[in-house]
């Protein structure tokens, strides 16, 4: 399966570790818990990236990064049925975060599917890279990416 990341160049490097999401948190993890986000497509990662950036503050060097997680790699996944009302909401709900930030405690599987809150029926994948089989996933290198600019028209 392949899975994507967008972020800018000058972070490339530690798109797949796991400092970002610790820091700040996210709608799947609390700060001080580390995962990694990825999209199931490089279009869903592109629409993250433009319902959590401000335009202001979008960077100008984007990259897309590829990854490579392989069929044999265990995985959860949540299904929509299995959620709480509200979980799509903007700031995500702190229960939502403490009921997630467990699986990377158990330390099951190094990956996560969850339904995007942008569109729900598309998967983000959560990467957990403290787990044993995160070094089975291939990261790919760099590719330029630019948003077209009839987006902000």
């Amino acid at each position: 399966m392949r899975v994507w990341r967008i972020c800018s160049r000058r972070r490339s490097r530690a798109a797949f570790q796991r400092e970002g999401a610790r820091l700040y948190g996210g709608r799947w993890n609390p700060p001080g818990v580390s995962v990694v986000y990825t999209s199931g497509s490089l279009a869903l990662a592109a629409l993250e990236v433009l319902v959590n950036v401000e335009l202001q503050e979008m960077p100008r060097d984007l990259v897309s990064i590829a990854a490579t997680i392989p069929d044999e790699a265990p995985a959860e996944s949540v299904e929509i049925a299995d959620l709480p009302a509200g979980w799509q909401r903007t700031p995500a709900p702190e229960y939502l975060q403490l009921l997630w930030a467990d699986w990377v405690r158990r330390q099951n599987t190094a990956v996560l599917s969850v339904p995007s809150a942008v569109i729900p029926s598309e998967h983000n994948f959560l990467l957990n890279p403290a787990h044993r089989d995160f070094k089975r996933i291939k990261i790919g290198k760099p590719g330029t990416f630019r948003f077209d600019p009839r987006l902000w028209k």
